[in-house]
C-alpha cells in the first residue's frame, strides 16, 4: 500500500535533510531589470541578508533547417536573500520564487516562515498565475542516528521503495546500486515524483581516510500545475503536503516510525 490514512506525527529525529517550495509563473521581465528593494524591506527583518548572482545555463540543442544547432538560453538573475544564521534561503528570479531550509522545523513553522515573503511577492508583482507550485521533501535516514544499526532496510521501508532489497536472497552490502524511480497522480490536479534508494554520505570531513555510512534517501517532489490561481497557491501548498504525509507514512514500517519518536 503506498498511501497511508494514519494521523500525522511530529516526529522528533525527523529525517528532513533539505526542504523547498518553489512557486513558477509567466516570465516578469521587471525582475531582472530592476534591484528588488521594495520586496526586500517588507522581508528583511526574516531575510537580512542579500546576494545577488548571475548564471548562465547550459546551452540547448534546438532543430534548425539544417540540422541540430546548439542555441545559448538567456542568463538567469538569482535574488538570494538569507536568514541571519543562513538556515533558511529564499530565492526570487524573473520566473519563480521558492523557500528553502536544511533546517525543517515541521510544516506550521515552514508555512508561516513563506506565508510574508509570497503575500509581498504577490502584491508587488501580481503575476497572472502559477505555472507550477512544487513542494518537495529530501529525507536522509541514517540508521546511526537513529539507533538502528543492527537492522536492514527491509524492516524500515516497504518493499514498493526497495526494488532488489526487498528479495530475501538478496544481501544488502553485495548490491552495487539500486533505487526506485516512479511519477503517480495524486488527483486530478497533483502528482509526484519519487526517488528512494540507498547511498552512501560522508560522515566527516575530507582526509586521507574519510568514513562513509550507508543511508536511505526518500525524495519526494510534490507538484500541481496548470495554471493556479495567486488566492489557491496557499490552500495548493497544504494540499501537496497532506498528500507527502500520506505517502511518507506509507512508505516506513512501525520500527523505523518508533525510532523517529513520534509525539
Amino acid at each position: 500500500m503506498l498511501f497511508s490514512s494514519r494521523p500525522r506525527s511530529h516526529y522528533e529525529n525527523a529525517p528532513a535533510h533539505e526542504v523547498i517550495c518553489q512557486l513558477r509563473f509567466p516570465a516578469i521581465l521587471r525582475i531582472d531589470q530592476e534591484e528588488p528593494a521594495a520586496f526586500q524591506e517588507v522581508i528583511r527583518e526574516k531575510f537580512p541578508q542579500y546576494d545577488r548572482r548571475q548564471t548562465a545555463p547550459a546551452p540547448q540543442i534546438r532543430p534548425g533547417p539544417t540540422g541540430p544547432r546548439l542555441e545559448q538560453t538567456p542568463s538567469v538573475i538569482n535574488h538570494h536573500f538569507f536568514s541571519s544564521d543562513r538556515a533558511w534561503k529564499l530565492n526570487l528570479t524573473r520566473d519563480s520564487i521558492a523557500l528553502s531550509t536544511l533546517h525543517y522545523p515541521g510544516w506550521e513553522a515552514f508555512a508561516r516562515m513563506l506565508d510574508k515573503p509570497l503575500a509581498t511577492f504577490i502584491q508587488l508583482y501580481r503575476p497572472a498565475y502559477f505555472t507550477r507550485v512544487g513542494l518537495r521533501y529530501i529525507n536522509l535516514f541514517s540508521r546511526s542516528r537513529l539507533g538502528l544499526e543492527d537492522a536492514g532496510w527491509q524492516e524500515l521501508f516497504l518493499p514498493a521503495y526497495l526494488g532488489p532489497l526487498s528479495q530475501s536472497d538478496v544481501e544488502e552490502n553485495r548490491l552495487m546500486a539500486c533505487g526506485v524511480d516512479f511519477q503517480i497522480k495524486l488527483d486530478s490536479s497533483c502528482r509526484a515524483r519519487i526517488h528512494a534508494g540507498p547511498g552512501r554520505i560522508r560522515t566527516n570531513p575530507p582526509s586521507p581516510s574519510p568514513q562513509q555510512e550507508a543511508c536511505f534517501l526518500f525524495d519526494m517532489d510534490l507538484s500541481m500545475g496548470d495554471q493556479v490561481s495567486c488566492t489557491l497557491a496557499a490552500a495548493s501548498l497544504e494540499t501537496l503536503h497532506g498528500h507527502g504525509t500520506r505517502i511518507f507514512e506509507g512508505a516506513i514500517t512501525d520500527r523505523l516510525r518508533e525510532a523517529m519518536n513520534p509525539d
